[in-house]
């Protein structure tokens, strides 16, 4: 009856409920790690590469009790890293930030915590990069958006995979809202253009039938378990994909006077419009 699309709530008369909540708070600090790039022509131009490098820890069941968090985020960290090494001797007219933030599993502190007091003025962020659970594949034929249908970066990466015989695949799943649950979020909130761009699912060697196997595997058994664990026999050829082909976005976006934005009727664009407005007076 309440699945019903004309359902609506009522009032539910002579009945009580007393409910009892217990929950225990730990207080420690944590820390977002920054790497900088100065820019030689914009240096207060920015774009951002993030990812979180925070998992969940111990548990005290079993006898494996470490959440490792190998693809959960250590291929986001890899990425940045790998990012980072690729620009690292070459001048680009715009800096370039490489963000590891903290907590993401407890709610994305980390990244709110950045965007609330950021050590530059979010207005001048061009862009924004986010690596979050890239899984192992073979080359892949596909690059996964997740929110796919955001902004304009979702342009700029059509144009970089059609170079390469590939295609953005839209995001298979967006009920499960991943878009509002990773740390770009912090900052599409405050108007800036993320693009969270995944691994692929249309593997080369095996099609989207074995890409569909890998993904329900991994979230099936590993995914928020100690079971998210490095393997020798992980093929690493996707990632490598998926760094490169945002290394040659980025190359692309660190050296011209593109601004890009939200897609019309985007709920961050106006936000965006305004933080522009104000960086042009």
């Amino acid at each position: 009856f309440a699945l019903d699309r004309n359902f609506q709530a009522f009032t539910l008369k002579g009945l009580k409920l007393t409910a009892t909540i217990k929950s225990d708070i730990n207080y420690f600090s944590s820390h977002n790690l920054i790497g900088f790039k100065k820019g030689t022509i914009n240096p207060d131009e920015f774009i951002i590469f993030m990812a979180h490098w925070d998992h969940l820890g111990l548990t005290d069941e079993g006898k494996d009790k470490i959440y490792n968090g190998a693809v959960d985020n250590a291929t986001g960290v890899a990425g940045i890293i790998e990012l980072a090494r690729l620009f690292k001797n070459i001048d680009t007219d715009r800096s370039l930030i490489f963000l590891a933030t903290t907590l993401e599993e407890s709610g994305l502190l980390g990244s709110e915590f950045f965007a609330n007091y950021p050590p530059i003025d979010l207005a001048n962020v061009v862009a924004g990069f986010n690596f979050d659970g890239i899984i192992p594949t073979g080359k892949t034929n596909d690059v996964v958006v997740i929110g796919y249908g955001a902004s304009e970066l979702e342009d700029l990466l059509e144009e970089q995979l059609s170079k390469e015989g590939r295609y953005i695949n839209p995001d298979p799943n967006p009920e499960k809202g991943y878009f509002y649950r990773s740390d770009h979020i912090s900052f599409a909130k405050r108007g800036v253009p993320m693009l969270y761009a995944d691994g692929g699912s249309d593997l080369v060697n095996g099609g989207k039938a074995a890409g569909l196997i890998l993904e329900e595997n991994y979230r099936k058994n590993a995914y928020n378990n100690v079971a998210d664990e490095y393997s020798e026999d992980w093929d690493l050829d996707g990632l490598i994909q998926s760094i490169d082909s945002i290394y040659d976005i980025s190359l692309s976006l660190s050296n011209n006077n593109m601004w890009p934005n939200w897609y019309e009727g985007n709920e961050f664009r106006a936000i965006r419009n305004l933080s522009l407005e104000i960086k042009d007076n």
